[in-house]
């Protein structure tokens, strides 16, 4: 079976949480026998081998704008997959939903993960939040299964569009410390910072974290580590109030060092709100983090209502206070420290979520081949 994966960046170019997925997802697939194709920016990349750990690569083009060199890949990627012996087609990103009525016309079973509610992102507004949504809406017409990778996000799909999907979670590899001395670099101290990962966007509020912190009035650190990475009034507003208290690392990109700022953190800060799965909020998990979370049904799903981390409301007050209650209270944040990687469980696993996958690959290959038979028998 051959299966052909579209919409990411690539492979093996590990920068969001698409590419992870779709890392994590094709090295397990050709361990089990799969023929893995994966379609990649052809600029991104400076070398271009044909094939690595044993997954095809398919370099295409695209015209290069800030907002439409991601969708007009995916659409070559898309009439390639469809005329060059694809079995099955997996999308990721919602906003490739129109592309399916290329595998439609060439008849080709596909599915795609939608991820999360990009339209309501304020990162996207006018017409853009208008192509999300619509593109979203599209995806539920056009391909022949919808992945969601949260309970909470399938029923966004059932009441906005009224199509059911299947859940399958986004997954994280448990990691405990290796090198503690990797944070003296910064200047830091186990359990002296609290810490946020992501873009310095407002979907994050990141400043919304930081402004409860600077309420809290809180003898330890906060850092950020993520950037933007263009000029931008929202996050040089944020990183004006920079001090010996609130320290922005930009980001960081050996990942040793970046993994032992989440094993020594007091607690990491969780502001995403858009997504299903979050993929920062699950490695704060796998790596054993005290996890303060805003409060929304994704949280409430990955963190079993408050099992694996405390949930604050999306105010600064809220923030603050919660932030104070948790440095009153050392055995709560050394109790969630000690079964946070519990949360990851069975379905959190990426040999988990592979196998979910091929269950949906097998299913849709057998429909594609009865769709077949049928043609050739009228």
């Amino acid at each position: 079976m051959v299966i052909s994966i579209i919409g990411s960046r690539g492979y093996p170019y590990v920068y969001s949480g698409y590419e992870t997925f779709v890392k994590e997802l094709s090295e397990r697939l050709v361990k089990k026998g799969y023929r893995v194709r994966v379609y990649c920016h052809k600029n991104l990349f400076t070398e271009k081998p044909k094939q690595v750990n044993g997954i095809e690569l398919v370099y295409i083009p695209t015209i290069e704008t800030k907002s439409l060199s991601q969708l007009i890949h995916s659409f070559l990627s898309m009439w390639h997959a469809c005329t060059t012996g694809s079995d099955i087609i997996l999308a990721v990103n919602a906003a490739n939903g129109p592309w399916g009525i290329i595998s439609k016309i060439y008849r080709k079973p596909t599915l795609i993960n939608v991820d999360g509610m990009e339209w309501l992102r304020p990162k996207w507004k006018g017409l853009g939040a208008k192509y999300f949504k619509f593109a979203a809406w599209l995806s539920t017409k056009l391909y022949d299964r919808i992945i969601t990778d949260a309970e909470a996000m399938r029923q966004v799909y059932l009441d906005l569009f009224q199509k059911d999907s299947t859940v399958i979670a986004y997954g994280a590899s448990l990691r405990y410390s290796q090198d503690p001395s990797l944070i003296n670099r910064f200047n830091l101290a186990p359990q002296e910072y609290y810490l946020i990962v992501g873009r310095l966007i407002p979907d994050n509020n990141s400043h919304l974290l930081l402004e409860g912190f600077l309420q809290s009035n809180s003898n330890k650190k906060l850092v950020i580590v993520g950037d933007v990475p263009y000029q931008d009034e929202y996050a040089q507003s944020m990183k004006a109030k920079a001090s010996d208290r609130v320290i922005f690392l930009g980001y960081i990109n050996n990942p040793n060092e970046l993994a032992e700022l989440y094993h020594h953190c007091f607690a990491y800060l969780h502001g995403h709100a858009f997504g299903g799965t979050n993929p920062t909020l699950l490695k704060a998990m796998a790596y054993g983090c005290a996890i303060l979370a805003i409060d929304t049904p994704f949280s409430r799903e990955m963190l079993q209502n408050g099992i694996f981390g405390l949930l604050f409301q999306q105010t600064p007050q809220a923030v603050a206070q919660l932030m104070q209650r948790a440095e009153q209270n050392d055995a709560l944040i050394n109790e969630l420290r000690l079964h946070a990687r519990e949360g990851i469980g069975l379905r959190y696993q990426w040999d988990h979520v592979t196998e979910a996958y091929i269950s949906v690959f097998k299913v849709l290959k057998q429909h594609g081949q009865e769709s077949l038979q049928q043609i050739h028998t009228h």
